[in-house]
């Protein structure tokens, strides 16, 4: 140890002029490349930093009870919903925004759904596995571990079954060593983390699912209700499939059976196009009110979107709930606003409201 200390501070007596110069460049090199990736894929950036500023206040509102376990979804939809209603954001903001699955950032998704505790306790132990693995000397393991911890910063590594796994055995290579009792403890969490996945492996109910939907696809939507009917029990918890299952009884015109699963879906997807459904079985229903309120929450959600306010235009033109200055007002949005892709449904809808004006 003395050695390594004479050795440092006579390398740094004879270099540290070259490597305080070359420290400069290399920030310069970072600074600027940075600038220019920006730049590069500038709505790429912006995406993620907004998703991680909603991620954020949904902290910030449970940052120690949380959500729970896979309501991600759930928090940042609510969120972003509150967000865009208050109405003080920006073009860009509105441009950018999405309805993502993942927060593009580990460390936002742990405090989101175990909370900031949780994320405390984890990072500590992954403190812990760093410091035994640079004691013992294995620094490429290390280096591994810290690469998956950049990258989780701006990606979803940990949401992807083969990168959690690898991460977890590099964490078991940093402390194991000769240890026994480490050893016994690693295996005993992949014993446990094994059983997990084996219980609730939805591996047949997803193929059983893929088949049905050519059914969907195809139209044949009481055979497709059918076969999702059973496949209800293992898949309440997937939001595309609920939305699938409330489509086919939207188009079967069991409204209210079809608003009840919409309602589930809204726990485990961010869609605004639920709201939408949700809104279309209620103004088919005929409870007005209740359709204008869960378009108008779509709105909100993503007021980038033209298709709510499509909605909102034949929701205030139906003879039973007429409201002629708010068709006014949803016409010019639906003609005005600029929508993200230009599209033959964009036409479409344009050319539809101008004949409810």
């Amino acid at each position: 140890m003395e050695k390594s200390r004479n050795w440092l501070k006579k390398a740094w007596k004879e270099y540290h002029g070259k490597a305080v110069v070359a420290l400069l460049l290399l920030s310069v090199i970072l600074i600027t490349g940075g600038i220019g990736i920006y730049h590069l894929k500038a709505d790429s950036a912006k995406g993620r930093l907004f998703m991680w500023k909603i991620s954020s206040l949904a902290v910030v509102k449970k940052p120690i009870s949380a959500y729970g376990i896979g309501n991600f979804v759930y928090a940042y939809g609510q969120e972003q919903e509150k967000y865009f209603a208050k109405g003080s954001y920006d073009e860009d903001e509105e441009r950018v925004a999405g309805s993502p699955e993942y927060a593009f950032n580990e460390y936002l998704q742990v405090a989101t759904e175990y909370g900031i505790p949780f994320l405390f306790v984890v990072l500590l132990i992954i403190a812990f596995c760093l410091w035994k693995g640079n004691r013992e000397g294995r620094i490429g393991i290390c280096g591994g571990v810290i690469s998956v911890l950049v990258f989780a910063f701006s990606s979803y590594p940990m949401q992807i079954p083969g990168f959690a796994v690898t991460f977890y055995f590099l964490l078991a290579a940093c402390v194991i060593g000769r240890s026994k009792i480490m050893l016994l403890f690693f295996i005993s969490i992949i014993i446990l983390l094994g059983t997990y996945y084996w219980k609730y492996n939805q591996y047949d109910a997803c193929k059983n699912w893929y088949r049905s939907k050519m059914l969907y696809n195809i139209g044949a939507y009481q055979s497709a209700k059918e076969e999702y009917e059973t496949l209800y029990p293992e898949l309440k918890n997937r939001g595309a499939f609920l939305f699938e299952y409330r489509y086919c009884l939207h188009k079967l015109k069991q409204y209210d059976s079809s608003t009840k699963v919409l309602k589930e879906a809204m726990e485990h997807s961010n869609d605004p196009m639920i709201l939408n459904i949700i809104g279309k079985n209620y103004q088919a229903s005929g409870k007005y009110e209740k359709a204008e309120e869960s378009l108008i929450r779509s709105t909100h959600r993503l007021p980038g979107r033209i298709y709510p306010y499509y909605l909102l235009a034949k929701l205030y033109a139906e003879l039973e709930y007429q409201q002629p200055e708010k068709l006014r007002n949803v016409v010019e949005l639906v003609l005005t606003k600029e929508p993200k892709i230009q599209s033959t449904a964009v036409r479409e809808m344009r050319e539809e409201v101008k004949k409810l004006r």
